[in-house]
């Protein structure tokens, strides 16, 4: 997402490369509409229309989709939510991450835990029900206890969807930095893992699907956009450093932004494009398959990869079986809760 100094530029640049990029998925209609990743809360009413105008102009879009934008809890004033009243955008995602300060410090957020709780309120107050919040749990800051008052304030604002994700140090990062200076502590993995034990048990308990290894919801309110990435479907990603996937071919953007801003003279090297080997595809959709309620159908692969791939399969998942890391339901295999903590693990030794 463009910062306020190439704003105006990002905004031209993202209308002509949705021009661009529309045959990328065919006929197929669009369901879903997705802005995040940086600070999409940046964008004006007026802009922000002018991108679903132009979307809705080169792409077939369904009559509901779901509409998600990306916000901060210091991005909620008053102004702000009952300016998005005013666009097509039907379904917020809140990065909260803790509502504790000394948890937000650590991970370098300039909200504090009573922003993101006003935030929620005000997007209630103004009729915002689909609403999502990330959580993260894994911080040295953070005890078992203020994480489960993390999640005890998700369920009293009745929230149908949360997102929670186990703390995880990039190369590159401040938080990164940090650590290898001694400056801050690294994540404690035990404590990560009791934690991830109390997220599946209290969310079981308030009767959230864990429907992804990292997302829960309320029954009839799965994220859709996300859904996708996890059961195949096909996307188009547009911006810096996005991907998209027809089924055939996976394309990512260029991730400077002045490197991608350039796309009008170089179009043809704003992005690069690999063509999926069937082993790539069985891969992903083990990887992405066994992450899911849906599971990982044997059938499926059968049918799309051959008998080589089900062999294959039916072979490398014996030994999670009798470990009780996966279970086996009709023709589909499915993490445990004991497997859930292994998932990324235990689907490499699947792969082909």
């Amino acid at each position: 997402m463009a910062s306020v100094k190439y704003k105006d530029e990002f905004i031209n640049t993202l209308l002509d490369e949705i021009k661009r990029q529309r045959n990328y998925l065919g006929d197929q209609i669009i369901n879903t509409i997705y802005l995040g990743g940086g600070t999409p809360s940046l964008l004006s009413v007026d802009e922000l229309n002018a991108i679903f105008s132009c979307l809705n102009n080169n792409f077939h879009i369904s009559k509901n989709p779901e509409i998600t934008l990306e916000a901060n809890p210091d991005d909620i004033s008053e102004k702000w939510v009952k300016e998005m009243k005013n666009t097509p955008v039907n379904r917020i995602s809140l990065g909260v991450q803790s509502f504790f300060d000394d948890d937000l410090k650590y991970l370098n957020r300039i909200h504090s835990g009573e922003d993101a709780l006003t935030a929620i309120k005000r997007l209630q107050d103004h009729g915002f029900t689909e609403l999502t919040i990330d959580l993260i749990y894994g911080m040295p800051t953070l005890t078992n206890e203020k994480w489960e008052q993390n999640l005890n304030s998700f369920i009293d604002f009745k929230l149908p969807h949360l997102s929670a994700y186990a703390l995880t140090v990039e190369d590159k990062t401040v938080l990164y930095a940090l650590i290898q200076k001694k400056k801050l502590k690294a994540p404690p993995e035990d404590a990560m893992i009791e934690q991830f034990k109390i997220l599946i048990k209290l969310t079981e308990e308030w009767d959230y699907t864990h429907y992804e290894i990292s997302n829960f919801a309320q029954k009839g309110h799965y994220s859709k956009h996300n859904s996708l990435y996890w059961t195949g479907g096909h996307y188009l990603g547009l911006g810096p450093s996005a991907h998209s996937f027809n089924g055939k071919s996976r394309r990512w953007n260029k991730a400077g932004m002045k490197a991608w801003l350039g796309l009008k003279e170089y179009y043809n090297e704003s992005f690069e494009e690999e063509i999926l080997s069937p082993d790539q595809r069985y891969n992903e959709y083990v990887m992405t398959s066994l992450r899911t309620v849906w599971g990982c159908d044997y059938d499926i692969v059968k049918e799309e990869f051959g008998n080589k791939y089900a062999k294959h399969l039916l072979k490398e998942v014996k030994a999670f079986i009798q470990e009780q890391k996966i279970e086996q339901r009709g023709n589909k295999f499915f993490l445990t809760n004991k497997g859930k903590l292994f998932a990324d693990g235990i689907a490499s030794e699947l792969f082909m």
